[in-house]
Formats: C-alpha cells, structure tokens, sequence
C-alpha cells in the first residue's frame, strides 16, 4: 500500500485505540470480583483474540484492491484488544500490594521487562525478517552518470505475491511473537495473584464511571501529573519516531542506525533500576527532571553529527527514555491514593485513573506522530529516496532537537506545581492505614 494509505491506517489505528480506552474503564470499572480477580479475566479473555489479530496484522492476503481494508481493520482491531489489556494490567498495581515501596518496586520491575520485552521481539523480528530487507540500494557508490535515480529512485518493491519468500518470513515473525503473547499471558496467570479493594468497606459503593471520570478530571494532582508527561511523552515520541530518518538522512548514520536504537533500548533497560534508587533517596519530582538530560546532547548531535556523539547520545537518551517511562507509572498510584483519602466512601475508581492516563499516553504517540508527518509532507520528504532535501533535513533536525527540548521543559514547569510530595505521601500512607 502506498505511504499515505499506510500513514492513513497508523491514525486510525492508534485513534481507536484511543477511543477504546475510556470504553474498557467504564466495562472493567463496573465488573465483579470473580475467584481469580476482577482485572484477570479481561486480560486472559482478549489474549486469543490479540494474537490472531496480531498475525493478520502481518498476513499478506491474495488480492490487492482491498489490502488498506484488511490493514486497516485488523490494526485497529489490535489496538482495541491491546487496550483491554494493557488497562487492567497497568491497574493491577493497585491490587498487588498496599505498601508504597512495593508497589514502586513492583512498577520499576514491570518497566524493566516492558523495555528489556521491546528489546527482545524488536531482535527477534528483526532476525526474522532480515533476509527480506537485503538491498544495497543506498550504500553502495552510484554510477557517474545515475546520480539522478540516486536522489529520486524509491526502494519500496511491487506489491507482494503472498505466497513469496518476504511474506512468509513476516507471518513466521509474527506466529513467534503470538507465541510470546500467550507465554507471557500464562505467566501472568499463574505468577500473579491479584487482591480485592483493601481499603473499601462493605457498605462502600462503586463510583459510577460518568462521575468518577468527571471527579477525576478535577483532581488536581492528577491533572497537573498528567499535562506533565502528556508533553514530555510526546517529545520523547518525537525523539523516537524521527531518531532512525535523522540518523539516514541528517547524520549521515545509516549504517549504524540499528546499532544506535539498541543502544538505547540497552540503556533504558538498565537503568530503570538506577531511576528506582534515585526517587527513593531523593524523590519522584527530583529524579522527574533526569528527563531532560536527553536535550543538550540531542542537540550537540543536530549541530556536530559525529558517530562517536551519536552512541553517547543514544545512551544519555535511553537514561531520559527510562526515566519518562517510570516515573508517571510510579506517580500514579500516589495520586490514586490521595484521591481515595478525599473519596474514602468510593471504590472501583483505580482503573478510570488509569484507563484516562492510557488514553493519554496514546494521545502523546499521535500528537507526535501528527506533527512529524505533518512537518516532513510540508518540507516534501519523499519515503524511499537515498538523499532528501535540505529542508527536510532542517525539519528533522528540529524535530530532533528544538521542539522536544521546548515540551521537556514546560512538562517540567508543570510538574514544579505537582503537589504531591514525600512528606504528603508519607501522611497520605498512614491516614490510609488508618481508614483500612
């Protein structure tokens, strides 16, 4: 399918998972606590039903005036199963443990294996389909006399015949990672044990999600924790999405590109722990603002493009992505905690926190992905060609450098008036154990 058609699938796909979010809030938040929870059976039931819509996601099927269809409605079926999923198992901190500690270590554990899981399938497929992508059609020197083919020739193939060698290795890619899906699924299950609402009492009484939605929608720490990272995620979006095209068309990198995006999944991995250390002894606001470590450096990259640089900076990016990725998870539950010690009569309100805070988060992926579509059609970036212009290369380099550095920094401002500090999570702790 053409790049339009493909970008046109990528909206609407990350828009209906969007959409799902509040939906599987207001489902989950009314269903019953059953032997082996009341998030557990939601996860275990959609699991099937993601993994076939993953491998069909991948599936090249035999006709070809239809194929935007068939992408269309399987991507957006996997975001809607993939909410159902992710929205209960984020929530699931919450009935894990009442202990703050725990839960924080819990979390950090958890984003730990996200990155080191993202790592591994990203290996894994990658190896899988390498033998797809063999093309030296941009590192090889062109001909004297072919250097206009050399700017302009794409390398996207002829639509595919689904019985071809590429097709195939994409469905083995995919049936090996469904496979993953379902291990990881069992090991949830039998590993995990989920706990009831220790705070509520029997006369408590649901929180109805129309009134819980607007209760949380008022909530000021929440609101401030979530206009925070809704704006650093979406720089951090946009440090990803356009870090590959940087390094192939402004950086002059293309070789070592692969290399550079695992270096920054290693370095993410590994130090979510260090993150874990640094807000226990100094606390979540202060370590929030390791997060902006990625921008100095990120533009030293765009104003000195250097290879040695690039791994350092790709390093010092995996620090800040870490980070960015811990710490609104670790500041969660803090926020649902204080809004239960001013709702003590309410339960069943942890997964509206949390299925609003993912469908912001989805918000944040397509806000970037907007503005770097946006600005790279504006500039004329034509996918496929070996040398773009110089004013996609400018675009790049702002995407790259000036505009997440301008969302890191207002995200923390607003974070400054993030009320929730050690001290009231320490009060907010012990008023709870009282209420309990």
């Amino acid at each position: 399918i053409t790049p339009f058609h493909a970008s046109l699938v990528l909206f609407i796909g990350k828009a209906s998972g969007a959409v799902t979010d509040p939906v599987a809030g207001f489902f989950i938040s009314k269903s019953r606590w059953t032997k082996i929870g009341r998030l557990m059976p939601w996860m275990l039931a959609c699991t099937p039903f993601t993994v076939v819509s993953y491998f069909f996601m991948w599936y090249l099927p035999p006709f070809v005036s239809g194929r935007v269809a068939w992408y269309l409605t399987f991507y957006c079926l996997f975001q809607a199963l993939t909410t159902l999923f992710q929205v209960p198992y984020s929530a699931l901190t919450m009935f894990l443990s009442t202990d703050q500690k725990e839960r924080d270590s819990a979390t950090a554990y958890r984003m730990t294996m996200e990155v080191l899981g993202t790592l591994i399938g990203a290996a894994v497929q990658g190896q899988i389909v390498a033998s797809a992508h063999v093309s030296h059609h941009c590192t090889v020197n062109p001909p004297v006399n072919t250097t206009d083919s050399w700017h302009d020739t794409s390398s996207f193939p002829d639509p595919l015949d689904p019985l071809s060698h590429q097709a195939k290795v994409y469905m083995i890619a995919a049936g090996v990672i469904g496979g993953v899906y379902l291990l990881g699924i069992l090991i949830l299950f039998l590993g995990v044990k989920e706990k009831d609402d220790p705070y509520a009492l029997n006369s408590d009484r649901a929180i109805p999600f129309c009134t819980g939605l607007g209760l949380t929608m008022k909530h000021g720490p929440y609101m401030k924790l979530t206009a925070s990272f809704l704006l650093i995620s979406t720089a951090v979006q946009l440090e990803q999405s356009n870090f590959v095209l940087f390094c192939t068309h402004a950086a002059d990198l293309r070789s070592h590109f692969q290399y550079l995006v695992v270096t920054i999944l290693v370095s993410a991995a590994v130090s979510i722990p260090f993150w874990q250390k640094i807000l226990q002894r100094f606390g979540k606001k202060c370590a929030a603002f390791g997060i902006a470590w990625m921008t100095p450096f990120a533009a030293m990259l765009v104003t000195i493009p250097n290879l040695i640089l690039a791994y350092f900076v790709a390093f010092v990016s995996g620090l800040s992505i870490a980070a960015s990725l811990l710490l609104p998870w670790s500041m969660l539950p803090d926020v649902v905690d204080n809004f239960r010690l001013q709702n003590p009569h309410g339960k069943g309100h942890e997964t509206i926190f949390y299925s609003s805070y993912v469908f912001f988060t989805k918000m944040s992926a397509g806000i970037g992905l907007g503005i770097s579509a946006a600005a790279l059609e504006f500039t004329g970036y034509k996918p496929g060609i070996c040398r773009q212009s110089n004013d996609v290369i400018l675009t790049l380099k702002i995407l790259i450098g000036a505009v997440p550095a301008i969302l890191i920094f207002v995200g923390l401002f607003i974070l400054l008036f993030y009320p929730i500090t050690e001290e009231s999570r320490r009060e907010t702790k012990l008023a709870l154990e009282v209420l309990r």
